[in-house]
């Protein structure tokens, strides 16, 4: 049965946002290094969410700028006054979306290419929901909106900023992702929509994937021998699992979580905004 975290509180808009964590670190000892894998393995599985998925964050879309651009989204915005933000998305037979699934440990194998990571600002919206990073890697910033934004990026529970990145209406800016140590999760909001939030997961080798609308995911080429799997959502505790994998062998593991263990903060509660009137 997995455990699940309070996310965290916050009075004010740009104070401080307390992270998943801390996970370990975002970086190993050992340099990750290319060598060929002969009779590598394969790891699969699904990733679900039991039960009714906890409700959309409302946001009243009075408390913001360029609210009639804004209400653009159909897919954000109700009609009636209010952005919705829905943070656990399932798809058929209770897959969960936007899981990271990563092997931890593994030194040596398949080539790791540099990993470039886009978040873009459209309608209001960040898109991805969630991102796979590198630690000191890559990340484009992208608005496509004629309006303006300013995204802050913290990481990990001491809500400390390590990115500040104004958004020019239409505009596209390179930055470099900085983890301290130990740390390899962030969350992007945008400081003049609260409502606009993306999430990045630090790894440190190419044996990760990101799992499909139905939640499920496939990682091959693994080198032969024991490692630990871990199957990471944004807004839950991370499920750990460890694998032993054979030369040309099939591993299947599954991950379920449970909505009704979910504590939500109480901001996220709706029961008082963090942003005033």
């Amino acid at each position: 049965m997995a455990r699940h975290y309070l996310l965290g509180v916050s009075t004010a808009l740009l104070a401080l946002v307390i992270m998943p964590g801390p996970i370990s670190a975002a970086t190993t000892t050992t340099p990750y290094q290319t060598k060929a894998v002969t009779h590598g393995g394969t790891l699969s599985g699904r990733v679900t969410l039991e039960g009714t998925p906890p409700p959309a964050r409302i946001f009243p879309i009075v408390l913001y700028p360029f609210g009639p651009y804004c209400k653009r989204n159909t897919g954000l915005y109700d009609g009636k006054g209010h952005i919705r933000v829905t943070e656990f998305r399932t798809g058929p037979n209770g897959g969960l979306r936007d899981v990271i699934v990563a092997i931890e440990g593994v030194e040596a194998g398949k080539p790791f290419e540099p990993i470039k990571a886009t978040v873009r600002a459209k309608d209001c919206e960040f898109l991805p929901f969630v991102n796979v990073v590198q630690n000191r890697g890559a990340l484009k910033v992208e608005n496509e909106d004629p309006i303006l934004h300013n995204s802050q990026v913290y990481q990990s529970e001491k809500g400390n900023i390590i990115l500040n990145v104004p958004m020019a209406p239409n505009s596209t800016s390179d930055h470099t992702i900085n983890f301290e140590k130990h740390h390899r999760v962030y969350q992007m909001i945008c400081g003049m929509h609260e409502f606009m939030q993306t999430w990045g997961y630090a790894v440190d080798n190419p044996y990760f994937a990101k799992v499909d609308d139905q939640g499920r995911f496939t990682i091959d080429q693994i080198p032969p021998g024991k490692y630990k799997v871990i199957a990471w959502h944004a807004h839950i505790e991370p499920i750990e699992r460890e694998i032993t994998v054979k030369a040309d062998g099939r591993v299947t593991v599954d991950f379920e979580f449970e909505a009704d263990e979910v504590k939500l903060p109480h901001y996220e509660t709706q029961e008082k905004f963090r942003v005033g009137s």
